[in-house]
């Protein structure tokens, strides 16, 4: 459950927003490069092209990707104050409530089905990292013992391993 001990909730909303920022400005860059330099109109202007798509669209990926990261924990955070727990389920009730939040003004159906997309992608992340701790954790309960080395052990018969000194020159 390390996934669980992160920051107090309400630093917990600035931190997601900001990486939420970070991750959508390197993402919608990398993107906004392939697209700035295939839409080019010719091959001279394609590295002008690439730029200019980066500098004017990253930026407002960036901030689509804080407002999403921002709504999402500042729900999360709530329902961990009304719920009084931190578990999955918290996660999952966020990303639909989020989904359904952003599409707010496109109407009821577009909410609902914002909702369901938001609460499924979330639960499938959720469930990923469930399975991925049970496995790493199965993987290590099976582990065998560690063996120390035997050249290192002294024989059987009370006579001491060569180069180390017997048990009665110390006492």
């Amino acid at each position: 459950m390390e996934e669980y001990a992160r920051e107090p909730c309400p630093w917990r909303i600035v931190d997601d927003c900001g990486g939420a920022f970070t991750m959508g400005v390197i993402g919608g860059g990398v993107f906004q490069a392939i697209k700035g330099f295939r839409n080019a109109p010719g091959i001279r202007h394609r590295l002008r092209g690439s730029a200019n798509a980066v500098r004017i669209r990253a930026p407002q990926i960036g901030g689509s990707f804080a407002v999403w990261g921002g709504l999402f924990s500042t729900i999360d955070c709530g329902l961990v104050r009304l719920r009084g727990k931190e578990d999955p389920w918290n996660s999952i009730t966020s990303g639909a409530l989020t989904g359904a939040v952003l599409a707010a003004r496109s109407g009821p159906l577009a909410m609902v089905g914002s909702a369901m997309m938001g609460g499924i992608l979330l639960a499938l992340i959720e469930g990923v990292g469930i399975l991925l701790t049970r496995y790493t954790a199965q993987q290590f309960r099976n582990a065998p013992p560690f063996l120390e080395d035997p050249s290192q052990l002294p024989p059987k018969d009370g006579t001491p391993a060569p180069g180390y000194p017997s048990y009665q020159q110390y006492h």
